[in-house]
C-alpha cells in the first residue's frame, strides 16, 4: 500500500497518474495547501521541503517503509518498483532521453509557468514586469514542447513515459499560464491523446478539490 499526499495541483496529479498507471494500490491523504496543511509538523517529517505530492512506501527496498518527497523522484522510484521499462527504460540512450525531458519538465516547465499563474492570477499586488517575464518564458517553453511533439510522438519518442506524465497535468492548466493551446497544435494533440488513457484519466480526478 502506498500513502500519497497531495492536493489537485499539477504536481500532485503527476503521482496520481502514476499510481494508477502501474496499478499500484493507494490511499489518499489531502495536504490543503490553501489552509497551509503542508506546514504541519507531521507532513515536515514526509517532506521537508513543505511540497506535495510526497508518499509512503510500507514496502520499500528490502521490505522496510520509504517515504518520498519531489515528484519526479516519486516517478522514477514507482517506475523502478514497479519494473515499468516502458515508463523508464533501465539503461542506455533511451533512459537519458526520458530523464532530460523529465529534467526540463521539472527545472523549466513547471517552475515558470507556476510563477505565469502566481502573477497573472493570485498576486497581491501587480507587478507587470513579473507578469511579462514569466508569461514570456512561458509561451518560450510551450513552443519548446510544441516543436518537439511535431516530429516525436511522445517527449522521449515513440513511447509513452513518465516525462510525458510529468509534463502534461502542467499543460491543462493552460489558461492559467495565459496560453491559448490552439497556438500550439502539437501540444493539443498530444495532450489529448494523453488523456484518452483510462489511467490518466482517474489519476487526473484525484484528489477532488475541496
Amino acid at each position: 500500500m502506498i500513502d500519497l499526499y497531495t492536493f489537485a495541483t499539477p504536481n500532485g496529479k503527476k503521482a496520481s497518474v502514476m499510481l494508477e498507471e502501474v496499478g499500484l494500490d493507494y490511499q489518499v491523504h489531502v495536504i490543503n495547501i490553501m489552509k497551509n496543511d503542508q506546514f504541519k509538523p507531521d507532513f515536515l517529517k514526509i517532506s521537508p521541503n513543505n511540497k506535495i505530492p510526497a508518499i509512503i512506501d510500507s514496502d520499500g527496498p528490502g521490505g522496510q517503509p520509504l517515504s518520498l518527497f519531489e515528484s519526479g523522484a516519486i516517478l522514477i522510484y514507482l517506475a523502478e518498483k514497479c519494473g515499468r521499462d516502458d515508463l523508464l527504460p533501465p539503461e542506455g540512450e533511451a533512459r537519458y532521453t526520458v530523464l532530460q525531458w523529465l529534467m526540463w519538465q521539472m527545472g523549466g516547465f513547471g517552475p515558470m509557468l507556476g510563477q505565469a499563474n502566481h502573477f497573472l492570477k493570485f498576486a497581491k499586488e501587480d507587478v507587470p514586469y513579473a507578469k511579462t517575464r514569466y508569461h514570456d518564458e512561458t509561451v518560450r517553453l510551450y513552443g519548446v514542447l510544441d516543436r518537439h511533439l511535431s516530429n516525436s510522438a511522445y517527449l522521449a519518442g515513440e513511447t509513452y513515459t513518465i516525462a510525458d506524465i510529468a509534463t502534461l497535468p502542467w499543460t491543462l492548466r493552460h489558461e492559467f499560464h495565459g496560453v491559448d493551446l490552439a497556438d500550439f497544435p502539437a501540444v493539443e494533440a498530444w495532450a489529448k491523446t494523453l488523456k484518452a488513457r483510462p489511467a490518466v484519466q482517474k489519476g487526473l480526478q484525484v484528489p477532488e478539490m475541496p
